[in-house]
């Protein structure tokens, strides 16, 4: 009997090794709040995988911790290609502003693809007497120390990039720093906090309803979706270009054969014209690529 058994194990092993992947629900973890620029791209891909796949790929918000908490949870998950993580440039700039990570960035997880790429605006309240970059730093500097400015955490490439455009434009603004990107762009809405740099495709809702005001973006040359708003160089202030990217990853251990699968199928899906123009709308650009290509910009 136990020979027979063992005899009909052995015989399924090759059946349920040419299982085809996938053949259950697929997790994407986002270590950032729902309706964030990375939330919007991860859902994007997931109603496409599923639409290829005919199985459910669920997008799972795990906000905190400037997204190492999202990026413990994956890092840990079994490497089957069911759990993957999609994250942002903070990623791999944690590394060196946390004083212990539960992972590392390089060896914990295995680079699938660059998604895509972001402009950083910077955005005050409507009630803000600013109506231009020039006119803000004259205000701030009119009241150093006295107006804040909100950032989605501590180390998160918004609160890094406002400290260099401080140091850039000799200005002494507060932090307020969130756990998520909503608490805080909802506070400078609301005039609660004075200003905060952010994605532009994370502002564009609100600053087309008015909520909040665009006085720069950070980037070489003006967006196509926000063609009227300035870089900082043509302000007259220092050239500092920032871009965020976004990215998706396995689990370390992750089978090559996945990994190439998942790689060349966002790359079909990033070529679509639908989905180039919905993330053009957005102020993001596509961009896919050899898992390389990833690996490269966290090894930098």
């Amino acid at each position: 009997m136990r020979f027979f058994i063992f005899a009909a194990l052995l015989a399924a092993a090759p059946v349920l090794a040419q299982q085809p992947y996938p053949s259950r629900p697929v997790t994407i973890v986002v270590p950032f709040s729902p309706g964030t620029g990375i939330d919007i791209l991860a859902r994007t891909l997931s109603e496409r995988f599923d639409a290829r796949w005919g199985v459910a790929v669920v997008v799972d918000n795990r906000p905190g911790a400037s997204g190492n908490i999202g990026a413990e949870v994956a890092a840990h998950a079994a490497p089957d290609g069911y759990t993957l993580l999609m994250t942002a440039t903070s990623f791999a700039t944690n590394v060196s502003l946390a004083k212990r990570l539960a992972y590392d960035p390089q060896k914990s997880f295995a680079p699938i693809a660059v998604v895509a790429k972001g402009t950083l605006a910077l955005v005050v309240t409507p009630s803000s007497e600013a109506k231009s970059l020039r006119e803000f730093v004259e205000q701030v500097k009119a009241r150093p120390g006295e107006l804040n400015y909100a950032s989605t955490g501590n180390g998160t490439v918004q609160h890094l990039t406002m400290e260099l455009l401080k140091q850039a434009l000799g200005i002494n603004l507060v932090h307020v720093p969130y756990k998520a990107n909503a608490g805080a762009i909802t506070d400078v809405a609301g005039g609660h906090v004075e200003a905060m740099i952010t994605p532009l495709h994370t502002a564009a809702p609100l600053v087309r309803q008015n909520r909040l005001r665009m006085l720069a973006v950070l980037s070489a040359k003006r967006s196509p979706v926000f063609p009227s708003v300035p870089t900082l160089k043509e302000e007259g202030f220092p050239d500092l270009e920032v871009e965020v990217w976004y990215a998706i990853l396995a689990p370390v251990g992750t089978s090559g054969a996945i990994v190439a699968q998942l790689n060349a199928q966002i790359d079909e899906i990033l070529s679509s014209r639908e989905v180039r123009e919905a993330l053009a709308n957005q102020g993001l650009a596509p961009v896919g690529g050899p898992p390389q290509r990833l690996a490269e910009l966290l090894r930098t």
